[in-house]
């Protein structure tokens, strides 16, 4: 069965059990008896999306919307497939996004340069092609109506240009993908919760993702919806964090400028000192190496992002 939480308020994290549990969430939004979910995880993560809509005595014709965040696959990978059990789903998107998911070949290839072939497959799967009908492009401040349940979606650029996050004008909560960073619930302790930003390559540009930022506690949320991984609160705290640790990347990948090929190197090596330091400073509930470990696929990631935005800085 899904590992699913519900917030009581209409929505419903359930773990997309990507890679291990815990990493990444898929939300549903519920509203009567209509649905949306909320970035779908990978192909693999499709049982999970429509058990629990059964848990919920949902059926798969009484969802309205795939929202993707944006197009990264551990966000949107299972779209294709997922939408094929969704027969009167629409999939919103960033207009920069929806080509990507019409005609998937140039992400699927962006994703091996990442990752590479082998790992690309045993993750992500066959990806499916949207049906260029089935899609809405989502303009800053477009809103949408789910069954009288306003979600007003917002341009945020600086994780990637084809970035979006969600208001929920019932809650005034919002959904956040990955601009507002990660937070994985095994590093809280006693009720506090930590940040760690997300860098990842190809489009990640710091003084965008600030503003972004910005954006968004404009909006005074009392909880965000991150995809790694769900509900955070006391979001003034959270944001300060979070923008400590993003200048602290930018510090990190600028004194590695002019290291040539061990770059990536020198820069990861920076980001896992700094987890070290500040699981330590900050009392996670895992520490060291133990944090470290837990967030080595991001570090790797992160590192990868930092090294494309300098060589962006080196070219202009």
């Amino acid at each position: 069965m899904a590992r699913v939480i519900d917030y009581h308020n209409g929505v419903v994290a359930i773990d997309a059990n990507y890679i291990q549990a815990g990493l990444a969430s898929i939300h549903l939004l519920i509203a009567g008896d209509q649905a949306a979910i909320i970035d779908t995880g990978v192909n693999s993560s499709v049982p999970a999306v429509l058990s629990t809509l059964q848990r919920y005595q949902l059926r798969p014709e009484q969802v309205s919307y795939i929202i993707l965040t944006h197009i990264h696959l551990d966000h949107a990978g299972g779209t294709g497939e997922l939408l094929q059990h969704l027969p009167n789903a629409k999939v919103v998107v960033h207009p920069r996004g929806s080509r990507h998911l019409i005609e998937p070949g140039k992400l699927i290839a962006g994703t091996i340069a990442v990752y590479g072939a082998e790992k690309t497959a045993r993750l992500y799967g066959d990806i499916k092609a949207v049906p260029a009908e089935r899609i809405i492009e989502a303009r800053h401040e477009d809103s949408l109506r789910l069954n009288g349940r306003e979600l007003v979606l917002l341009d945020t650029p600086g994780h990637a240009l084809h970035h979006i996050c969600i208001v929920d004008r019932q809650t005034s909560h919002i959904f956040t993908g990955d601009t507002f960073g990660l937070s994985y619930r095994q590093l809280d302790k006693h009720g506090r919760q930590f940040m760690f930003a997300t860098t990842t390559p190809v489009q990640f540009d710091p003084e965008t993702l600030f503003a972004s930022i910005d954006l968004l506690c404009s909006h005074n949320p009392e909880a965000m919806y991150l995809t790694h991984f769900s509900q955070i609160r006391d979001i003034p705290t959270r944001a300060r964090d979070l923008r400590a640790c993003l200048q602290s990347h930018v510090e990190i990948a600028q004194a590695a400028r002019g290291n040539g090929q061990i770059r990536i190197d020198t820069i990861k090596a920076g980001l896992s000192d700094w987890v070290t330091q500040q699981s330590k400073q900050q009392d996670w509930s895992l520490q060291g190496d133990a944090a470290v470990r837990l967030l080595a696929m991001d570090i790797e990631l992160n590192a990868q992002g930092l090294d494309v935005w300098l060589n962006r800085l080196e070219k202009t």
